[in-house]
């Protein structure tokens, strides 16, 4: 894992008309992190070495509070740089709890120091099994030979579901249904005239489309979106169609409808190594230059946007 500092920062764009700055306001930066982009299982090895192996733990910091984003193993990764900032305090939410997305929390170092804090959300699953239930089961043995009961920090649990909206100070958390089977849930968060939006594992709807996503995702300065269910063709490993960039385009339609800024894909499959997820970034770029790829260690600053609608259209179009 690359270490990070200011020089890495990825600024998003130039300031848009309407937003404040915050640099001359002196007032703390918005920033993204990713600590885990990969979905479905971790994929350590030299071909995902540049994008990263990790799975799904994003991490934002805003207005002095630290917000996380799903407990997939970045958030081991996470963790092993927190202990050096203790005592911690933050918020932890999970859209779903898939392995994938959960997997961290039990090597999760700061979550057993005493002194520690954090507030833990997610909704309760389908048979009714809480956030708290969950993520005890998964460290019960003969799973794992430390229960949750081990930790020392202070753990505040939050049952929460779709339509939620969760207000820390100045800082305000909204949730809806994503489009999957088994249920997920997206996020917006919002602060000082910026948002950044969190929808990943969410299955594309073209016509019409998808309606609580385009109301969470309205004239985000960021949007963190799973194009992985973009098209049939997906489901298929043996289709030409699967190893071909194109099949991404589709979940692009969200943020043009939406009129989002700034798109990241994210949650990539364990089979598309890094030389493949290049080619879908730049065959995605020559039409969409605002899109970028997800990648462990990217560090994006939220609050200089890019405002330039026409970056959006297609060629041709």
């Amino acid at each position: 894992m690359p270490g990070f500092d200011s020089s890495e920062m990825n600024v998003l764009g130039n300031p848009a008309k309407g937003h404040p700055s915050t640099a001359s306001n002196n007032v703390p930066p918005f920033t993204v992190r990713f600590w885990g982009v990969r979905g479905s299982i971790p994929t350590p090895g030299l071909e995902t070495a540049r994008y990263g192996g990790n799975t799904a733990c994003v991490e934002l910091q805003v207005a002095g509070k630290r917000l996380i984003f799903d407990g997939g193993t970045g958030l081991r990764v996470l963790g092993q740089h927190l202990v050096h900032e203790m005592p911690v305090q933050a918020h932890l939410f999970f859209t779903h709890t898939h392995w994938d997305r959960i997997q961290g929390f039990p090597f999760f170092i700061p979550a057993f120091i005493e002194g520690n804090q954090f507030h833990i959300y997610g909704a309760a699953g389908q048979n009714g099994a809480s956030i708290k239930q969950r993520l005890c089961e998964q460290m019960l043995r003969p799973n794992f030979p430390v229960p949750l009961q081990v930790m020392r920090s202070t753990l505040a649990f939050h049952d929460i579901s779709p339509g939620t909206v969760i207000t820390l100070d100045d800082v305000v958390i909204e949730t809806i249904s994503l489009n999957r089977p088994n249920r997920a849930l997206g996020y917006r968060v919002s602060w000082n005239g910026y948002s950044v939006v969190y929808a990943t594992d969410t299955e594309h709807l073209p016509n019409p489309l998808d309606q609580g996503l385009l109301y969470l995702a309205h004239e985000a300065d960021l949007l963190i979106y799973d194009a992985a269910y973009a098209d049939y063709a997906y489901y298929d490993p043996k289709s030409i169609a699967n190893q071909q960039p194109a099949i991404w385009y589709a979940g692009i339609e969200v943020a043009m409808a939406a009129k989002v800024k700034q798109i990241v894909l994210f949650h990539h499959d364990p089979a598309h190594e890094d030389d493949f997820l290049d080619q879908v970034e730049a065959e995605v770029q020559s039409c969409f230059p605002t899109v970028q790829l997800a990648r462990e260690g990217m560090l994006l600053q939220v609050g200089q946007v890019c405002n330039d609608t026409e970056k959006w259209n297609v060629a041709g179009d």
